[in-house]
């Protein structure tokens, strides 16, 4: 029965009709309760009769009403009036791509592509979370609205293996479902594993969404041949023209984008709709018209490619296309032994410089859990590879520097709370490309991502891990985006190591902490940004003040992540730089390289435990460790000066001193090494002129200046110094009037100040409790046996 003007279904009146297709007729009415105009669509009285029909309209239905997205027609009703079965959806006003691309008979502008296409992908995105897939997409079910929306029509064949045929359907463009075994789709658009009646999935929409931007492109059909026969046999066995070799010009990122959507094997295809929109997204310098070019002036995509692996700016569009290939084609080989890896920071790809931070949260994150691997002999660490994050040398000559067999370079790209990252494993000595892949994730899975290129890696490498390691990157909880951007934000500014840096960064862990304390990561942040701040002559906060709330995170970071090894070296540092518990610090330093073998910080500061109870050998080869895991960070390498200092080595002590130097020439420890180096060789001018300079430096550094006027008898400008400190903080500078004054001979002042260093609680004052010449002294005696140092 074909209804008219004036006609009702329940509340809805016909107006008009709209269109007819194979699976009903479509009507304009008027919704008499909300005064709305709506679409209605009936289902034929020769369709209604047939029980699979029936069941497939409303399957449709069905399936359509339970997704919610703007790109997706909204069905309002379902209901049946005598033998008359009806569907109402929302009234879009506009026309199908089809029709437009017919009336405009030209390739579309690649903006109003990105657009269409975009939107198509947000509303299959949705739709394949939602359980469904479409099976038909094409431009006939693409519905462009007046008010700029694009809308996906016509779920009819949505997850259904039914024979359908719509009325008038061309020979080139036939509409087929399927019993099992049997090809389901429209012509020209089905994805391979259509045409062979196997089951598809939402990776056969994006091939059908590939002809369709192929088609918008170009203004031809990839796969269409004379008959419906010939063009489903060029689906199965044919490669689509390129849009070059097709004299379409248009930019190589949406060449590669439309090749991958219309690969034949489901595994080399964008994985997800989202994938496939993110990747469209980011194509930002794309010409606004795609126009033919004369066959002899373009290049091809397959020399494209040869020539476009020095091209960073586009590296993330060319990971997007060729993913699957490298996963597949860059296995190392057998000869290839990787087992010591550098890191080179991310590239921030979005083009907001606030967006560095959370390329340095993700750069640290992969490098922390290669750390954690004990196949890998080193991982350099963060402080040295930051050095070359614009890097004006060769990447042979960044390993050559670095000490590694290989570099994992990469970029970052944000789109609201998705994140998008590229990784390439490159050999050191010939800059081959070993491996390399995308991921996407939204911010919430950010450590999942890092844990499978980790895996990634480990694999291409033919790194054995054992099962502790598999089962860590197995697993990784998501986290909450607010709370993780706090979180790396905090430790990009603590990793400033400047007074305004530390401020800021304790007060965005602090946020984290507020946001979720329920993660650990924050809290270990917190916990070792106290040790890092108190590493110069004090620190802003006084110890007693700062160390209880670190121990406080470390405490809180362990019950959530027992397995955290920052968390269990920030409780070594506490329990030795302010506990004085020896033997639980030693505890907490193992703990956390057993976790971390290449935890640069632990070896750095259990060297220091070593020297504290007189294994300098042992001491020496731990901050040797630091430094050969972070050699382009200078404190390290002054630390192994100090070290030097301490056992008498002088020669070693300026050489390592001057290293140092090299890299930054007013480093206060390295400085202060080789004012002491030269005042041990007696060259008094030049361990004066070092110290003055130190002095100007950093003025905390001062001591040094006044224990060279010292030690050279110039008693007078000692203490005119061991004054100014006095004056400024007495108690923070203790320590150092207590050295100063025990140089001039000052027994009692110099014991003074070491009761007030005691009192301050200063976290270097077991290192100067040593031995001194006061040892037979009580008062030396009792101090020393306050910090409880085991016998002897």
């Amino acid at each position: 029965m074909r209804l008219s003007a004036g006609d009702r279904l329940g509340r809805y009146e016909i107006r008009s009709p709209l269109g007819k297709g194979g699976m009903g007729e479509v009507y304009r009415a008027r919704d008499t309760e909300l005064d709305r105009d709506v679409a209605i669509k009936v289902l034929p009285h020769e369709v209604a009769g047939d029980e699979d029909r029936l069941r497939l309209f409303k399957r449709e239905a069905k399936a359509v009403a339970r997704l919610s997205h703007s790109s997706i027609l909204e069905i309002f009703d379902f209901g049946k009036q005598d033998d008359v079965t009806f569907a109402v959806a929302e009234l879009l006003e506009g026309e199908n791509l089809r029709d437009h691309l017919d009336s405009v008979g030209a390739a579309l502008p690649w903006k109003k592509v990105r657009e269409i296409a975009g939107a198509v992908a947000d509303g299959l995105a949705a739709a394949h979370g939602g359980g469904v897939v479409h099976r038909d997409i094409k431009p006939a079910n693409l519905f462009l609205c007046a008010d700029g929306r694009v809308k996906i029509l016509d779920f009819g064949l949505a997850s259904v293996r039914e024979t359908v045929a719509p009325e008038g359907a061309t020979s080139s463009e036939t509409l087929t479902a399927s019993r099992p075994g049997t090809a389901m789709g429209t012509v020209g658009y089905m994805a391979p594993e259509q045409v062979r009646g196997e089951t598809a999935d939402p990776r056969s929409d994006i091939f059908a969404l590939g002809c369709v931007l192929y088609e918008m492109l170009s203004d031809r059909r990839p796969f269409e041949r004379d008959t419906a026969p010939e063009t489903l046999t060029a689906i199965l066995r044919e490669e689509a023209p390129s849009l070059a070799d097709s004299g379409v010009q248009v930019p190589q990122e949406v060449e590669t984008i439309v090749t991958r959507c219309l690969e034949k094997s489901l595994d080399r295809r964008f994985q997800s709709a989202s994938d496939l929109a993110f990747a469209l997204r980011a194509v930002a310098g794309a010409p606004g018209q795609p126009r033919r070019v004369p066959p002899g002036g373009r290049v091809g995509w397959r020399r494209f490619f040869a020539l476009a692996g020095g091209l960073a700016a586009v590296t993330v569009l060319v990971v997007l296309a060729w993913r699957s290939l490298w996963t597949a084609g860059t296995a190392v080989s057998d000869q290839t032994v990787v087992r010591s890896i550098a890191v080179l920071p991310l590239e921030n790809l979005t083009g907001d410089p606030e967006q560095d931070y959370l390329a340095d949260g993700v750069h640290e994150a992969l490098i922390t859990d290669l750390a954690k691997l004990s196949g890998l002999r080193r991982v350099i660490a963060r402080s040295s590879v930051m050095q070359y994050r614009q890097p004006d040398i060769s990447l042979s000559q960044i390993a050559q520097e670095l000490g590694v067999d290989a570099l994992v370079t990469g970029s970052i790209l944000r789109a609201g709370d998705r994140i998008q990252v590229t990784a390439h494993l490159i050999q050191a000595s010939t800059e081959d490309q070993l491996w390399a892949d995308r991921y996407e994730r939204e911010l919430r899975d950010v450590l999942s991502l890092g844990n499978d290129v980790v895996v990634a890696i480990t694999t291409a490498i033919r790194l054995q891990l054992t099962p502790h390691e598999r089962e860590s990157l197995a697993v990784a909880r998501p986290v909450n985006p607010e709370t993780y951007e706090a979180y790396v934000k905090g430790m990009y500014y603590l990793y400033k190591k400047t007074p305004e840096g530390f401020a800021k960064g304790l007060e965005l862990l602090q946020q984290a902490i507020d946001k979720d304390p329920s993660d650990p990561l924050p809290h270990a942040g917190l916990a070792l940004a106290y040790p890092i701040i108190y590493h110069g002559p004090g620190g802003a906060i006084p110890p007693r003040e700062g160390f209880p709330h670190a121990r406080e995170a470390a405490l809180e970071a362990l019950t959530l992540d027992e397995s955290s090894a920052q968390a269990h070296l920030a409780v070594a540092a506490i329990k030795m730089y302010f506990d004085w518990d020896w033997d639980g610090a030693e505890r907490e330093f193992l703990r956390a390289l057993e976790l971390n073998p290449n935890l640069v910080e632990a070896h750095a500061h259990y060297g220091w435990y070593h020297h504290l109870f007189n294994r300098n050998d042992e001491g020496l080869a731990e901050i040797k460790k630091a430094q050969e895991l972070d050699p382009l960070t200078p404190i390290y390498t002054a630390w192994v000066a100090w070290m030097y200092l301490i056992i008498g080595d002088l020669e070693n002590a300026r050489l390592e001193a001057s290293k140092a130097l090299e890299i930054d020439p007013n480093l206060p420890d390295a400085l202060y090494v080789l004012g002491c180096v030269y005042g041990g060789e007696d060259a008094i001018e030049d361990a004066t002129a070092v110290n003055q300079k130190l002095a100007a430096v950093n003025p905390d550094w001062r001591y040094g200046l006044a224990a060279g006027y010292a030690g050279a008898g110039r008693r007078d400008e000692a203490l005119e110094l061991v004054a100014d400190m006095e004056r400024e903080d007495y108690p923070k500078f203790g320590l150092f009037i207590y050295k100063i004054q025990t140089i001039l001979g000052n027994k009692d002042e110099a014991l003074r100040a070491l009761e007030a260093a005691f009192d301050y609680h200063h976290i270097f004052l077991p290192w100067t409790m040593r031995d001194s010449e006061w040892r037979a002294d009580p008062r030396w005696q009792e101090m020393r046996r306050r910090l409880d140092f085991p016998p002897g």
